[in-house]
């Protein structure tokens, strides 16, 4: 499978700390991919590496282009979605101003049917289409984040902690959704989940982060079985 994403000795640091010591990570077209590891290890910093985000250093070739020395506004041009830890709605806007901002870079004439098409997806969101986003519960914040991405047309999605302070429910919902985009419409997602084993179940391979470096990788059905994985991750 091709790769759309291809990473060599990625490096990122925050001021004169380091984070990330020369990660290889490949990710292929319309593919899925997990990164794992505890907290401090690097999961964010890495997607924030990728979007241009932090000072990094490295070769970051998507799409048969070294974006490394990009900056956000070009990578998200180049159709990068990112879908940060927390959310990151603009909750003083309504749940379709929201949606609308997120095709700020393609003609305008194509965001009424890409809002359609993501209402398809997350039905609640059309019921709240002019309720202000910051009124909303956190599962269907987290919804109009994922569907703010989607007004990109994205080809490769980054997301970080999806589940994070979602009801069980709407977890495995919210999975089946993602699992479903990938499927519908070839977008590679690279997801950063504590969630280990909904992670697993719907991406290809799986990298495994500790402070900074790549310590183990496979395919997620392999990662799933490992006893390391499922006692340090899974906790049996």
């Amino acid at each position: 499978m091709t790769a759309l994403l291809s990473v060599r000795g990625l490096t990122a640091a925050y001021g004169d700390r380091s984070v990330l010591n020369g990660l290889d990570f490949d990710i292929a077209e319309g593919g899925a991919a997990a990164l794992l590891g505890a907290n401090g290890a690097g999961k964010t910093t890495t997607l924030r590496a990728l979007c241009g985000m932090t000072q990094r250093s490295g070769e970051i070739i998507f799409s048969g282009q070294d974006i490394a020395g990009r900056s956000t506004e070009e990578i998200v041009r180049l159709r990068v979605a990112h879908v940060p830890e927390g959310r990151g709605t603009l909750t003083a806007f309504t749940v379709e101003e929201n949606l609308v901002l997120g095709a700020i870079t393609r003609p305008a004439r194509e965001a009424a049917a890409d809002t359609e098409r993501v209402y398809a997806y997350f039905p609640v969101l059309k019921e709240r289409r002019k309720q202000q986003a910051g009124t909303l519960s956190g599962g269907e914040q987290q919804m109009l984040a994922i569907g703010r991405a989607l007004m990109l047309r994205p080809r490769l999605m980054l997301l970080d902690e999806p589940s994070f302070g979602l009801a069980p429910m709407l977890v495995t919902e919210l999975f089946e959704m993602l699992d479903r985009v990938r499927r519908e419409e070839g977008v590679s997602l690279l997801i950063v989940e504590q969630n280990v084993a909904l992670a697993l179940a719907i991406t290809d391979y799986a990298y495994l982060l500790q402070t900074g470096a790549i310590v183990q990788s496979g395919p997620s059905a392999v990662m799933l079985a490992d006893d390391g994985v499922r006692r340090s991750y899974l906790g049996y």
